[in-house]
């Protein structure tokens, strides 16, 4: 690595971590680069080595999300990210973006524990080094992102210019983003508005939870078809918190159809997954729409469910 590499991060309005810059910066780089530790990320804090949209920063500074932070890194830092030639189901390509429909069980970005098989090992591989870098080393071009689990409609940047643009859309509410979900159970009404604030598990850290000090996190949501023990909905996002559908369905006793991690009745299990014929939860991104970011015009996707969805769907 050049001596004092520059790295940048644009905090996303969904990072699944709002809390002190040094606390985020130790988590973000942990397997970008060599390791650091928090106290080491708050000696290069220190030294004036980080600035928080574009002033120095502080260790302590609570983030908020749409911040950019800049972090000159000591040299003889190794990178670990390799391109794979993982298939991907392109929507829409141009010079400026890219626009994937996700299949459930790929992770989008390399994080702790997951370095390979990745949307962003595909994507390196298809685009090379053309996207952006506001995301930093180990999520180029990631604008916004889907669980694990979650298959459909995700766009990504290649420049930084269209990062901007498109991060702006998405967290001023211009981009739309609609959801399709298969429920366990039955809604209270036939449509309606979720209202409440999500923020990290007290206990299970790794979970998100509705909380009162957690982010104001606003869900809307109409029946599309009752069936006997589901109930197929259409969500639409009004803000983009952390597994934000999955949680607020929850909330209300319907949870996500297959989803291990909030769904407490039977559908929530591994093998209860596979007896239902389902590669992830029954969760996909369906419309996706966004004013693109140089040409100014009206983008539109729209991405049918996954075969595994529509063959459940079809068997209620």
């Amino acid at each position: 690595m050049d001596e004092g590499r520059l790295i940048e991060l644009f905090v996303d309005e969904d990072a699944e971590e709002l809390c002190r810059l040094d606390q985020y910066l130790t988590a973000e780089l942990s397997g970008e680069v060599a390791s650091f530790s928090r106290s080491q990320i708050q000696k290069l804090i220190g030294s004036g080595m980080v600035t928080l949209d574009g002033k120095k920063a502080r260790a302590g500074s609570k983030l908020k999300g749409g911040e950019l932070i800049a972090v000159t890194l000591p040299p003889d830092v190794p990178l670990s990210l390799t391109p794979e030639d993982i298939p991907l189901d392109v929507v829409y390509e141009d010079s400026h973006l890219i626009v994937v429909n996700k299949r459930a069980g790929m992770v989008t970005h390399p994080g702790a524990g997951v370095t390979s098989g990745t949307l962003v090992n595909a994507l390196l591989h298809r685009c090379g080094s053309s996207l952006s870098g506001i995301s930093g080393v180990l999520r180029p071009g990631i604008v916004h992102r889907l669980d694990k689990d979650t298959s459909g409609l995700l766009v990504v940047a290649k420049d930084n210019l269209a990062h901007q643009s498109l991060a702006r859309q998405i967290k001023e509410k211009e981009a739309r983003r609609i959801y399709t979900a298969l429920l366990e159970g039955t809604p209270p009404a036939t449509a309606g508005l979720i209202d409440k604030p999500i923020g990290r598990h007290r206990q299970k850290r790794k979970q998100m939870a509705v909380s009162e000090g957690g982010r104001p996190a606003r869900t809307h949501w109409e029946v599309l078809r009752q069936y006997e023990r589901f109930c197929l909905i259409q969500a639409k996002l009004e803000t983009g918190r952390t597994h934000q559908i999955r949680v607020h369905m929850a909330s209300i006793g319907c949870p996500v159809v297959g989803d291990i991690v909030y769904n407490s009745k039977s559908t929530g299990t591994l093998s209860a997954r596979r007896q239902l014929g389902l590669v992830g939860h029954a969760l996909h991104a369906t419309f996706l729409s966004f004013v693109h970011p140089s040409q100014g015009r009206l983008l539109e996707f729209v991405a049918p469910l996954p075969d595994d969805f529509q063959n459940l769907v079809a068997s209620l």
